[in-house]
């Protein structure tokens, strides 16, 4: 990344907006004690670095900066807290997606808010403004855990684009992967209800009606997407990226979280588990997306005895 700012700087696209960093105006650097003099840091490593990034930074941060987790999951920012207990860290859910370019280039590939845990005219005001200024489109929510939960039902799919290596509007626009969509989604809310856990509405749709819709007809769901939300062609999950990384996913903390809930309920979660382990295959085989079709993984997940697909 060093490498690819120094010569190339840093773009940022997304949606009919461009912006282009030039090298020198760019400040990269990988060391912790970089943040020593930052007022807000904002912590976007993936779920299974937060505990390890957290110590590292221990030492460095100034008492009161203010540490916002920018993360998947549920459990973010209260590794971050038993960490750093100079610092008050706050929830964030990033409702967008980014993919990332050779050449330090970002995409914006999905259109949505970044949801942070505040109220309006709290202390956090400061840094929220310089957010909105920024062109973000920023939304407010305390407690901010129903909004967590909907984000992680929703990424229940990341795991389908890993596996699959389709886009996001492919992905919602085959109906065979829409079946894999809410199959996932609906063990999660079966399981979520039975915990009394509630969510959010996504982008002003209860998930159970979310759920409905994506069952109906594609010319139906295509009208309902583009209402909804703007999708870029080549959008995919970050799961999908790390696997072609050959990094680790954190499908763990996603579909794992599913089956960690269930148990602690005496349920089970079967299609969320199966999906964690055809994920953690592809791990070991470090080829990269297997590029299963909807039918292979529709039959892997009806049966828990398939044989190994990846």
């Amino acid at each position: 990344m060093a490498e690819a700012i120094r010569q190339h700087g840093l773009s940022l696209r997304g949606f009919g907006r461009e912006q282009h960093l030039e090298p020198a105006k760019v400040r990269f650097d990988t060391r912790p004690e970089a943040l020593a003099d930052c007022e807000v840091v904002l912590c976007c490593v993936k779920s299974g670095a937060t505990a390890e990034t957290a110590a590292s930074l221990v030492p460095w941060l100034a008492p009161g900066a203010v540490v916002v987790s920018l993360q998947n999951g549920l459990d973010n920012a209260g590794i971050l807290r038993e960490h750093l207990r100079s610092q008050r860290v706050v929830p964030a859910v990033v409702g967008f997606n980014v993919v990332m370019h050779d050449g330090a280039t970002f995409q914006q590939s999905t259109t949505g808010p970044l949801v942070i845990e505040a109220k309006e005219g709290s202390s956090d005001a400061r840094w929220i403004d310089a957010l909105r200024s920024a062109g973000i489109d920023v939304e407010l929510a305390d407690p901010i855990a129903p909004e967590q939960w909907t984000k992680l039902l929703v990424n229940l799919n990341n795991a389908i684009s890993a596996l699959s290596g389709v886009s996001t509007p492919t992905m919602i626009l085959s109906s065979g992967y829409r079946r894999l969509m809410t199959m996932l989604l609906d063990e999660g809310l079966s399981i979520l209800g039975a915990a009394g856990i509630s969510t959010a509405k996504f982008r002003g749709v209860p998930l159970p009606l979310m759920s409905f819709v994506l069952k109906l007809p594609t010319p139906i769901v295509r009208v309902v997407v583009r209402a909804q939300l703007k999708v870029d062609p080549e959008s995919r999950a970050s799961m999908y990226q790390d696997l072609e990384r050959r990094r680790p996913t954190e499908v763990d903390f996603l579909n794992g979280k599913i089956v960690e809930l269930a148990e602690a309920y005496g349920m089970e979660a079967p299609l969320n588990r199966r999906i964690v382990d055809l994920v953690h295959g592809a791990e070991s085989a470090a080829k990269g997306c297997p590029n299963l079709d909807a039918k292979t993984l529709l039959r892997a997940l009806q049966s828990a005895t398939s044989p190994a697909l990846v």
